[in-house]
């Protein structure tokens, strides 16, 4: 609506301004009225004039819908001046609504005009809509126009400090509660920027918080502004020699450093100093370094709990003694890999053969060196892209691409010996290989591919010849095999399903039964046997063997005690001893109690050791053999000759028998077996021991045996395993044919 009198709408009532240095950046007031005229004589009336050192900058709006679409595309806009009557009546009111409650702007400041004297609004709408003035445009002279304006200008001023003072106190509270995040130092210093910048009133540039470490350049721990860029970069990635200067002279003479365009904060926490450059444009006054002095003593706590859970970040994901990403890093690595990386990747654990070796023989402190020198030489040799980290005590992880990280690579950084300390030591290595891609699952991806790697390393360890192995998803199904079995086995002992059958031994002299060897076995539900062959390593391997071989034991010497009570034979029982039951210093007082407990005459028990046996700890066996010996248990040395380690021994070791192996039974028929065969005997009777060959499967074998001086045998021509119900059966049946043959005979 057009001024109802034709007077100006401004008297001549100018007023002297006093000079302001003028700094870049303006002041933006929206006109808003349907009269250019209006428009036209107000940005006259202002022209020229500054304040707070900023110039004012005009936008306009000819009603009340094209005010708010400027609105809602620009939120810094400092003051509207509203006419009131546009293309409603109160389309100005409707404006000054729209601002507070839709467009949620309460820092703009808001003066309304009308050109029709006597209309006023509500004075509810004043307070509700937090309106700055109300003035009919013919009361507005140039002075009080001005006057308007530079409180409104100032009250935005102040309202804007205090809101960026909020939300820089926000940010900070903010990064503290999430301190144990990766950029927690980072969200935390660009508080400390924007909060020092809200309370001096100015915009947020600056490089916030540079930190000196030991031995270290100066690292931007966060900025804000154009010098976003830097974080986590060193000082000099800024791009400016001025604000380095002033940066590392901040840090050097340990004070705010106060410049023409600029000032450096000093914060001194505990065990940190940091420097926050901050673009002032302007000298600061004394009331506002006295604020900043009381922000920055309090800050300086903040800061160095930030810097606190920032190493303990660190040591999360660094391995302290080499310095290296540690397994968590590599895991959270692989799961970070992109679709394209994956494709060409491989993870890689490297394991250091017989590593305990080293420390055992050489001491911790020199075994702790030579991982420090492997690590050195992995990321020395290997190119940058490769990441190296240390996966377990002496195992390193990598990851890279498939070309990189080959057999021929990891073998020439191995090729030449490694320094710790004073000492050069050859190493050698097995590796195990996946790749990235290779059978991923949708969650713990990186946890999942060093399983991989893993399960590939150990089948490595398992080839003398190839120490690099790739995993294929057979390797896991057997590993899971395993694992299965362990946990059967482990079941199905504690609930007494598995079985202990006897073989029988005969004289060679007449053929009856002398003794039997307990066996175990692993029924299946479905009739069929698991074979000891797969089970007893496993068993040996978790320690599981111990219980069952004392359970073995314990049913052997039972079964025995059943046999006397029934009116049979006198037989004497063997039981295989793993290397596990005879590492156990107390196994003879074991084998002691179960013999007292069914009553058993000790001579009746034979106690077969293999050769793996004596050579694990000769001085330990010949020790324990000496033992059971005094109890009068008899000893059997079980497969001998197959290892061909145990005859340098064999005159210290108390035994009772040899048992001739299968193996050179089955060669009887050859002349380099029979060869073997009448050594082994020859050198047993002159070591004063029984021989007992096993595996006799044909008459022949028989007869060449007892030919030559063996006084047992056991196999299957005479019997096969059996359980202990047809064992007793056949025991019956042999006895009544003796007592037969005795009458008959009589």
């Amino acid at each position: 609506m057009h001024s109802s009198d034709d007077e100006p709408l401004f008297f001549d009532d100018s007023i002297e301004e006093p000079e302001q240095e003028v700094s870049e950046g303006a002041w933006t007031l929206l006109i808003v009225d349907d009269d250019k005229e209006i428009h036209a004589v107000t940005k006259m009336a202002l022209s020229g004039v500054n304040i707070a050192g900023k110039r004012l900058e005009f936008a306009h709006a000819y009603s009340g819908a094209e005010a708010l679409d400027y609105l809602r595309e620009h939120d810094d806009v400092a003051l509207v001046l509203l006419d009131v009557v546009m293309e409603t009546d109160d389309a100005g009111l409707q404006v000054a609504k729209a601002i507070r409650e839709e467009l949620k702007n309460d820092e703009l400041r808001i003066v309304l005009r009308t050109g029709q004297p006597g209309y006023a609004p509500e004075e509810s709408v004043v307070k509700n809509y937090d309106i700055n003035d109300y003035k009919t445009k013919t009361e507005l002279t140039r002075s009080r126009l001005l006057t308007t304006v530079f409180s409104s200008i100032r009250s935005y001023q102040q309202l804007r400090t205090i809101n960026e003072n909020r939300r820089g106190l926000r940010k900070i509270i903010h990064s503290a509660s999430n301190l144990m995040e990766r950029h927690s130092i980072i969200n935390f210093s660009e508080g400390v920027v924007t909060q020092i910048a809200s309370l001096l009133g100015i915009h947020a540039e600056g490089v916030v918080g540079a930190r000196v470490e030991s031995e270290k350049d100066v690292m931007v721990l966060g900025a804000a502004g154009h010098y976003a860029k830097s974080i986590h970069q060193p000082l000099s990635s800024v791009g400016s020699k001025a604000v380095e200067s002033l940066i590392r002279r901040c840090l050097s003479e340990r004070r705010h450093i106060y410049a023409n365009d600029a000032t450096v904060f000093f914060i001194d926490a505990q065990h940190h100093q940091a420097a926050a450059f901050i673009e002032t444009q302007r000298s600061i006054e004394s009331y506002d370094q006295e604020l900043i002095e009381v922000f920055l003593a309090n800050i300086a706590i903040g800061f160095e709990n930030a810097n606190l859970f920032e190493d303990l970040r660190t040591a999360a994901y660094l391995d302290t003694l080499t310095s290296i990403p540690n397994r968590t890093e590599m895991i959270k690595m692989l799961d970070s890999l992109s679709e394209e990386q994956q494709q060409r990747c491989v993870a890689m654990v490297v394991d250091i053969d017989h590593f305990s070796d080293v420390n055992d023989g050489l001491g911790q402190d020199v075994g702790n060196e030579l991982l420090r020198s492997v690590a050195r030489r992995l990321r020395s040799q290997l190119p940058d892209e490769v990441f190296v980290s240390r996966a377990g005590a002496d195992v390193f992880g990598l990851i890279g691409a498939e070309t990189l990280l080959t057999a021929e690579v990891i073998e020439s950084i191995f090729e030449s010996p490694f320094q710790a300390g004073e000492h050069f030591i050859p190493l050698r290595v097995s590796c195990g290989v996946t790749r990235c891609a290779c059978n991923q699952v949708e969650q713990n991806v990186g946890k999942e591919l060093l399983k991989q790697s893993y399960i590939a390393l150990k089948r490595a360890k398992l080839n003398s010849l190839e120490r690099v192995a790739s995993y294929h998803p057979s390797m896991e199904e057997e590993t899971q095999r395993r694992l299965d079995l362990v946990r059967y086995l482990r079941r199905d002992f504690s609930e007494r399903r598995l079985e202990v059958w006897y073989q029988p031994q005969v004289s060679l002299d007449n053929g009856e039964i002398i003794g039997a060897e307990a066996l175990l076995r692993w029924p299946q539900a479905d009739g069929s046997f698991i074979s000891p062959a797969e089970f007893i390593p496993v068993a040996e391997y978790t320690g599981l063997i111990v219980e069952i071989g004392e359970w073995v034991l314990e049913q052997a010497c039972e079964e025995l005690r059943r046999f006397d009570e029934l009116g049979l034979p006198e037989l004497r029982i063997a039981v295989n001893v793993s290397v596990p039951q005879f590492r156990k210093r107390d196994f003879p007082e074991v084998v002691e109690r179960v013999l007292q407990k069914q009553g058993i005459d000790p001579c009746r028990l034979e106690l077969e050791i293999t050769e793996s046996i004596v050579m694990d700890d000769p001085g330990m066996v010949v020790n324990i053999l000496n033992r059971l010996k005094e109890q009068g248990v008899r000893v059997a040395i079980d497969d001998f000759g197959v290892g061909f380690s145990s005859l340098s021994y064999l005159q210290q070791l108390p035994l009772d028998r040899l048992k001739i192996d299968r193996t050179f039974v089955n060669n009887a028929a050859t002349d380099s077996g029979r060869v073997i065969i009448e050594t082994i005997v020859n050198m047993g009777h002159r070591l004063g021991m029984s021989l007992l060959a096993e595996g006799i499967e044909e008459p022949h074998q028989a007869k060449y045996f007892a030919e030559l001086g063996c006084a047992e045998a056991q196999g299957y021509f005479y019997a096969k395993p059996m359980n202990a119900e047809a064992l007793t059966d056949l025991l019956k049946a042999r006895a009544k044919n003796r007592q037969r043959q005795q009458v008959s005979g009589h």
